[in-house]
């Protein structure tokens, strides 16, 4: 298997942390968009940017082969002030790489190096650089500009790093991986009045405290138990005083599914449950629902492919072949709709390791030492998928 070189980790830990000092928003990553453009531009790589607003692609192409592969990273930070104490952390307030992304990106820019360099294929390489991970639906803004049909791909992959499991433990899994992400705003209308007068008023604060308690029944006696899925209020207002009754509650929804059939069952009765806990309560509901990202499958035969490259290439201690569903969610659910591919995890560290604190924590960081396997990864299975003696 190739490796990268001493010389070639340390100039890509380095393009690591530069990009982790210069953190970008969703739809923002202009800094990192061009980066990454001018060092895909200097190895020879036919670069396009501006995909989905700050999208860069980079495309090499090998031999005379029709095949095709398509690699993807994102490149959005977090609104999250940072709390590392690191050398390199951000320079910008309030925002920061919580989530790896800076990792992602130097991982498939150190593989882009690599192969544009060394690289033994046959066929067409697109490297995807992806913004707005982070909600913002990036994946799809940069399918809307045409990302597919300007760049075929005959099957895609990402990999995202992965606190909790050892550094540099690949984890694949077929099927259902990541959950869907929906949200809802349920509003309660009430009539407010004094608080020693409570039979005067409709009160829309009891209601949202039977609300809340009435939602934990949607998952627990609704949902088959062994299918995935989760409801939380995250959020409730109402009210500014404490002998006033508010005319006004307001209660934000988080709802994970790993299911089509689950995630539309679950709305409903959502929906049910609002509805008629208010009705109960003398109030009015209104709700919006806004669907977020969708469930993340995995393509069988593509993670077949996956994991075969990854146990030709790695020990055997350094794979999981069948990881856990999560219930976190992740846009790169809408490539994999559209295209057949695969979505791994690489270990970020465990139990006292470095990295093992979880993402989207002002304490995380992104484990350097995966540098090095990651963008071997990249390169195994871009030389095994696209190898010239493969059929």
């Amino acid at each position: 298997m190739d490796r990268l070189s001493d010389a070639a980790v340390e100039q890509f830990i380095a393009v690591r942390r530069d990009i982790h000092r210069h953190p970008e928003l969703a739809f923002n990553e202009r800094r990192t968009a061009a980066l990454v453009a001018a060092q895909l531009g200097a190895w020879g790589y036919s670069v396009t940017t501006g995909l989905g607003g700050t999208g860069v692609v980079g495309q090499l192409k090998r031999g005379t082969s029709a095949r095709s592969i398509g690699l993807r990273a994102d490149m959005d930070a977090l609104p999250i002030a940072e709390a590392t104490g690191a050398a390199w952390a951000s320079c910008t307030h309030g925002v920061m790489h919580a989530c790896g992304h800076d990792g992602h990106t130097a991982m498939l820019l150190a593989a882009a190096h690599h192969l544009a360099q060394h690289g033994r294929f046959d066929g067409t390489l697109n490297l995807i650089f992806q913004p707005a991970e982070e909600g913002g639906g990036g994946a799809l803004k940069m399918m809307e500009d045409g990302l597919f049909q300007r760049f075929p791909c005959d099957a895609i992959f990402a990999m995202h790093n992965m606190p909790g499991h050892p550094q540099g433990q690949l984890v694949f899994r077929s099927g259902p991986t990541m959950a869907s992400s929906d949200y809802a705003t349920v509003t309660l209308h009430g009539h407010g009045g004094h608080g020693a007068m409570p039979h005067k008023a409709t009160d829309v604060v009891v209601a949202a405290a039977s609300l809340v308690m009435a939602l934990q029944t949607v998952v627990s006696r609704h949902v088959d138990p062994l299918q995935p899925a989760v409801v939380t209020v995250g959020a409730i207002h109402a009210g500014q005083a404490n002998n006033v009754i508010p005319a006004e509650a307001r209660l934000e929804i988080s709802v994970r599914t790993l299911d089509p059939q689950v995630r539309r069952s679950v709305e409903q009765r959502i929906r049910d449950v609002v509805r008629l806990q208010a009705e109960s309560f003398g109030v009015r509901a209104e709700i919006a629902w806004r669907a977020g990202y969708a469930v993340l499958v995995n393509d069988a035969a593509q993670t077949a492919r996956a994991l075969a490259v990854a146990q030709k290439h790695f020990p055997p201690e350094q794979i999981t072949p069948r990881g856990p569903m999560l219930t976190g969610s992740e846009d790169f659910a809408f490539m994999l709709e559209r295209v057949p591919g695969s979505y791994l995890f690489i270990g970020n560290g465990a139990g006292g390791e470095p990295g093992a604190c979880m993402v989207h924590n002002p304490a995380y960081d992104f484990n350097d030492h995966n540098i090095a396997p990651g963008a071997a990864y990249w390169i195994a299975l871009v030389q095994d998928l696209l190898s010239p003696h493969r059929p």
